[in-house]
């Protein structure tokens, strides 16, 4: 199995760079991407179960592994919702999964966005790990616009092994996040 593009890069060129700017001695101290979680919220199928089994399957080909799907914690009257019931879909993609869905976020998702000016750099939650969302899921080619009854938004939650916001920002940067200024 060959390696992903962008690990390749990573290991090439981007982790001699922050191992010099930082400073590190040994070559474990280099922030890395460890994991990526996606969610996909579906509140709506609470009406239509195949709105879910729609956004089961969405979330399947755009992260080319099965989802999971998680269910409520909390029952809500307002909104209808009891305890237990399903509301979203998320993955966790690791090791090469990760690199590749990584890479076709930012090369071939990210600039299909109307209007883009970039990703907010405050998204970063102080331990180095950046979150964001994606308003449209359709951004995917993966996913086929006429059979889409529903466009959903997405939460993307990049876990690195950085210690502090300013080691994750320059290893997402180096990664080729585009940062808005």
């Amino acid at each position: 199995m060959e390696q992903p593009r962008l690990r390749k890069i990573y290991e090439e060129k981007i982790r001699s760079k922050l191992m010099e700017h930082f400073g590190y001695k040994n070559i474990m101290q280099v922030p890395r991407l460890e994991k990526i979680i996606i969610n996909m919220r579906a509140g709506d199928a609470l009406q239509n179960k195949a709105l879910l089994d729609e956004a089961f399957e969405d979330m399947k080909k755009i992260a080319g592994q099965s989802p999971s799907i998680r269910k409520a914690k909390l029952s809500v009257a307002n909104f209808r919702l009891r305890k237990g019931m399903p509301v979203a879909v998320a993955v966790t993609l690791r090791k090469q999964r990760m690199w590749e869905f990584f890479d076709r976020l930012m090369n071939v998702a990210i600039p299909r966005v109307r209007d883009f000016r970039g990703l907010n750099p405050k998204g970063f939650d102080g331990y180095g790990n950046y979150n964001f969302g994606i308003k449209e899921h359709i951004i995917f080619p993966e996913i086929d616009y006429d059979k889409v009854t529903k466009i959903r938004g997405m939460d993307v939650c990049i876990v690195t092994t950085a210690k502090t916001d300013e080691e994750g920002f320059i290893l997402l940067k180096e990664l080729g996040v585009p940062f808005r200024r």
